[in-house]
């Protein structure tokens, strides 16, 4: 396996800056595995592909304002700090800008000083520990000085309507740095049309951090390591995922994340046959080809970026020369790509 072979040309243009007005107007492109075959729809087309007995598995993390802009105590100088996992209630690891220049002891201050951090420590990958004063609410500070923080590969400053944009409708607990954003195409109307059909909707979660999208730089993307991130799977979830299974009922997966979720807690309970199980804790689960998936039976997703750690576990449930000739296919067609783009449902 070569970090080469999930290499593919993406057009610029094609790389989507803003989600659509509707979200579930956004393109669809189906796969199905068996044959090869491809269709193209409209996401809210989803309907006619579920079906009674389904269930649709959703990531209900919500996405922190994670990204403050302060001033250096003493010097004013301008800082960037982008808060990337909590480690307690008042401490958390951060990516610090201009890093070279906030050693530790540096207090950083926000807005108009109401809300500050201290520099506690420098870690070995380059981030920083930083630490927030006590004073007042920090979390009703950071929903209001915090920016959302938008991919690099979107250009283009934060504007305020990403705070509900770059969110899933059903985003619940807060914790994630970067959003699920294969479930940007469902609105509560679609959900719940979903529902009317008789498709059980069950909310899992994973609080995505930055070592979802890190990029790949090992040759052998083996050797590559994801960052831990919180996940929770809950005893009505693990149940109720478990009974559609043994009534012959598909799981349906938003977004990788999703999917890094379930495999995490899978459990063998007899012969080539696995369920899920309650529990919490921070996963590393990296799946690429290849991959027995234990739950998995199809797979809602966005289009992902070359040599990408979502790339890969895409390519392990499709196999990676369809997956590639696929991605071909909707860069003909034009469809727009990674995080407010298009997508593709996997069956």
């Amino acid at each position: 396996m070569k970090l080469s072979d999930y290499d593919y040309h993406l057009p610029q243009q094609l790389i989507a800056q803003r989600p659509l007005p509707q979200r579930d107007r956004s393109r669809l492109m189906v796969l199905h595995r068996a044959t090869g075959s491809v269709e193209h729809r409209q996401f809210k087309q989803i309907l006619e592909y579920l079906r009674r007995g389904d269930c649709l598995v959703i990531n209900e993390t919500k996405v922190l304002p994670a990204r403050l802009l302060g001033q250096k105590k003493g010097s004013g100088g301008r800082v960037e700090v982008f808060l990337t996992r909590q480690m307690e209630a008042d401490t958390w690891q951060a990516l610090v800008r201009p890093g070279r220049r906030m050693p530790v002891g540096t207090v950083i201050l926000f807005g108009q000083g109401e809300l500050k951090c201290e520099v506690l420590q420098r870690t070995a990958d380059g981030s920083r520990v930083v630490r927030f004063a006590k004073e007042g609410n920090i979390d009703t500070e950071l929903q209001r000085l915090g920016q959302v923080p938008l991919p690099p590969y979107i250009h283009r400053e934060p504007e305020p309507e990403d705070k509900i944009k770059y969110q899933t409708v059903y985003a619940r607990i807060p914790g994630a740095v970067a959003a699920p954003t294969a479930g940007f195409h469902f609105s509560s109307s679609l959900l719940e049309k979903l529902q009317v059909k008789g498709v059980e909707i069950v909310p899992v979660l994973l609080h995505v951090g930055v070592g979802t999208f890190r990029p790949v730089t090992a040759q052998n993307p083996e050797e590559h390591k994801i960052e831990p991130e919180y996940y929770r799977i809950s005893e009505e979830a693990a149940e109720k995922i478990n009974q559609v299974r043994k009534e012959g009922g598909r799981i349906i997966a938003v977004g990788t994340t999703t999917v890094r979720a379930l495999e995490s807690n899978a459990v063998s309970t007899g012969p080539n046959y696995y369920g899920l199980r309650s529990g919490s804790g921070w996963t590393e689960k990296f799946i690429y080809p290849p991959y027995q998936f234990k739950l998995l039976d199809a797979l809602v997703t966005n289009f992902h970026l070359p040599r990408s750690t979502l790339l890969m576990l895409v390519s392990a449930f499709v196999g990676r020369k369809l997956i590639l000739k696929t991605y071909q296919e909707a860069i003909r067609k034009k469809y727009r790509f990674l995080s407010f783009g298009d997508a593709m449902l996997i069956v």
